[in-house]
Formats: C-alpha cells, sequence, structure tokens
C-alpha cells in the first residue's frame, strides 16, 4: 500500500468501504467525476483540508492515505481501532481451503513457523497486550488459512489444529474489546475446523469461545446448554481419561456454564457448576495452562468471584477475593487472568458502593494489563461510575488513568 500513489489507497479505502464512487462524492460533497479523477491520479490531493476529510469518511488515519504508519496516541497502543477490525474482518471472510479444493494452493507456510507464530499470538493474549495482538492478526489468520487449506496428508490434521487455535486467540481478544458478532463468527469458524483437527479437547474449548460470544450478545441460555452438553461428553472417567488436558478443559466448560448461568440470575445452577470445576481442579493438583485454559483451583476462585458480580453480589465477589484467592497462587498467573480479575473487583466494589476500592483496582490492574482496563467497554462503564459516585476531585492517579481512557463524569 505504501508504494502505490495517494489516488489508488483512496480507491482501495473506498472499495473496502463499499462505497461507490457517487456515494463517496456525495458525503465530500463533490461530484462523481472529482473522484474519478483523484482515484485515476489525473488530479492531485494537495490540501490537507481535504485529506482529512477524506480519511474522515473513509474511517482510517489520514497516515494511511499519504502512505505512512498510523499516529497513535502512546496509551492507544494498546486498543483496537476500526482499521484493524476490517483487517481481521476481511482475514474472516477469505475461504482458502475452498479454493484449494478447485485450484492448486499456493505454496503453505512451514508448520514449524505456523507454530512458533500462534504460541506467541496466545502469549501475546495471555499478557494482555491486546493492540499488538489485533495488529498481527490479520496476518495470522491468512497464514494459518494457507497452512490449512496447503498441506495435506499427515500435516493437515496439525494445519487444522493450528487454524483453529487462531480463530480463538481471534474469538478471545475480539470478544473482550466489544466486537461480538466478530467473535461469534470467529468462535464458530473454530469448532467447525476443531471436527477436522479430529481433537475431542480443542472442539471443547471452541465451544468455550462461542458461549462466551454468545452470552455477550445476550444469548445465554443457549451459551448454558452447549457448554453443559459438551462438558457431560468431556467429563473425565468411564472411556474417557483423566489427562490434565481432559480435566482442564471439562473443567473450563463448567465455569464458562457458570457465568452464562450468572447472567441467567441462576445462582443454584451457578453453584452446582462451580462446585464440579473445583473438583476437577483439585484432581488437577495445581493451576496449570493446558490448551491455554489457565486451569485450576485458582481459577476456579476467579470465577466464583466473577459469577457473584455478575449475580449482583458484589460483597459476595470481595468475600471470595479475601478469603479464597491466595495471594501467591494468584500472582503465579499471567498477567491477563490477574487484570480480568481485579476489573471483576473493581465491579464488585462499586455494587457495594466502594468507589474507592473500585477504582484502587482500576489502578492495580491497569498496571498489570493496561488493555484489560483501558480497552474493554465494561472497564470504561465501571471508571465513570466511579467518577460520578466520588466526592469532590478524584485521585489524581484515577483522574490521569481516565484520562488516558477517554472517560469522563
Amino acid at each position: 500500500m505504501d508504494e502505490l500513489p495517494i489516488g489508488r489507497r483512496v480507491a482501495y479505502w473506498r472499495g473496502r468501504r463499499k462505497l461507490s464512487q457517487q456515494v463517496f462524492a456525495d458525503r465530500l460533497g463533490k461530484s462523481k467525476s472529482w473522484v474519478d479523477k483523484v482515484e485515476r491520479g489525473v488530479r492531485r490531493l494537495d490540501k490537507f483540508s481535504v485529506l482529512y476529510e477524506i480519511a474522515y469518511i473513509l474511517e482510517v488515519d489520514v497516515q494511511l492515505l499519504l502512505g505512512k504508519d498510523p499516529e497513535r496516541r502512546a496509551d492507544a497502543l494498546n486498543c483496537i481501532d476500526q482499521v484493524e477490525v476490517q483487517e481481521i474482518r476481511a482475514a474472516l471472510e477469505r475461504y482458502d481451503s475452498m479454493s484449494a479444493y478447485f485450484d492448486a494452493a499456493p505454496f503453505p507456510p512451514p508448520l514449524v513457523d505456523m507454530r512458533k507464530a500462534v504460541n506467541h499470538a496466545w502469549l501475546t493474549y495471555q499478557y494482555g497486550r491486546y493492540g499488538m495482538l489485533t495488529r498481527a492478526l490479520p496476518k495470522l489468520l491468512r497464514d494459518a488459512q494457507a497452512a490449512d487449506a496447503g498441506h495435506d496428508g499427515d500435516q493437515s490434521r496439525e494445519a487444522a489444529h493450528l487454524l483453529g487455535q487462531v480463530y480463538q486467540i481471534a474469538s478471545s481478544v475480539l470478544r473482550k474489546l466489544g466486537e461480538c458478532d466478530l467473535a461469534w463468527l470467529a468462535a464458530d469458524r473454530s469448532m467447525a475446523v476443531a471436527q477436522r483437527a479430529d481433537d475431542p479437547l480443542l472442539a471443547g474449548i471452541a465451544t468455550t469461545r462461542v458461549c462466551n460470544a454468545m452470552v455477550a450478545m445476550g444469548r445465554p441460555r443457549p451459551a448454558l446448554e452447549l457448554n453443559l452438553a459438551i462438558a457431560n461428553r468431556l467429563a473425565p472417567g468411564g472411556d474417557n481419561d483423566t489427562d490434565p488436558g481432559r480435566l482442564s478443559v471439562y473443567g473450563l466448560l463448567l465455569l464458562q456454564g457458570a457465568m452464562a448461568a450468572a447472567r441467567l440470575g441462576d445462582s443454584a445452577t451457578v453453584d452446582d457448576l462451580i462446585n464440579g470445576a473445583h473438583e476437577a481442579a483439585l484432581v488437577l493438583g495445581s493451576d496449570q495452562n493446558h490448551y491455554w485454559t489457565s486451569f485450576g483451583p485458582t481459577n476456579v476462585e476467579l470465577h466464583r468471584a466473577a459469577a457473584a458480580v455478575e449475580l449482583g453480589d458484589g460483597g459476595r465477589a470481595v468475600e471470595v477475593h479475601r478469603q479464597r484467592i491466595v495471594e501467591p497462587m494468584f500472582n503465579t498467573l499471567l498477567p491477563e487472568r490477574r487484570a480480568h480479575h481485579l476489573l471483576d473487583l473493581a465491579r464488585g466494589y462499586a455494587q457495594i458502593g466502594d468507589v474507592a476500592n473500585a477504582g484502587e483496582m482500576l489502578l492495580r490492574g491497569d498496571r498489570l494489563a493496561p488493555s484489560e482496563i483501558r480497552c474493554r467497554p465494561i472497564a470504561h462503564e465501571v471508571m465513570s461510575d466511579v467518577l460520578r459516585r466520588t466526592r469532590g476531585a478524584p485521585p489524581s492517579l484515577i483522574a490521569e488513568l481516565a484520562e488516558h481512557m477517554g472517560v469522563g463524569v
């Protein structure tokens, strides 16, 4: 893109936004002929005021039109913008496997390189670096799709496994950042690919991503039913083994089912499912990260607190944190898990009217994983509540964080 003339870049982004030349011209207050001449390079774009107007209509940074890297505020490095959303959407809309069915596939990326890239993406997510991840996702999706389309024989199963993981990574980060429709699409793709990978545990984890997206879209009932259905099929015992991977996937399915039940206000089901997950965690013995689940005894308690918040019982969430979460074990969890819990605690404190501690939890979460606090819509809601209910001027650190988040009273 940086080697194209500016008119071609305008045409490219106009096409990406699905605007005809006439519609684009109307929004600019120009003629269709003027737009056509700009895009063909016949007419020069030498006024910055016009460039900025074009960038505004196309929803892109003006630097992209100039062939330069977009300018970002320091605090925005952790967040996603609409350019990145559209790039991820375009990658999700590719159907390389179908094209490969009819034509010879291009040279696919080596699987050894894909394994390294996928592992790096998971760690980027679990360290809470969402901006870095979303900027890398479009290429990672394209590469994983090409690998899945281009490998056959013994390598096809591993390629499908890697693609399924990439879809899950995309779904997880998109849901956190409020892009629920895209999160559902990516999660649904991960379930389909998991079947080709012939890995029931990968399919189980894909189920949790689908259900998380469904809950975020206001569909907790089918999410609960799907989580339970797959958990029952993967439950250790009988013909199923009790290896750590199965225990982790099974336990996470129960935990995500509990979160869906909490959204429904079904406290009895919440308790049953969390207690079931607790039993699986005790058998597992410690906090581990099989299938990137971060499952174990501590994560069970984090979900116990999170479910209490969803049920509107902030006092219970605070009690769980103080009485059931062991600080040394908590500190061994990866930053995303810890910052997520601190955000849940901030919501819990806000529910009981303790805005001082709510603000402190936001600050602690921001120090661990800024993206988890600065970029999530739910965190913005909590910060707005803290600012609104704080008597007098908010503490300087809270005011500074609110400014970074772009949140006002």
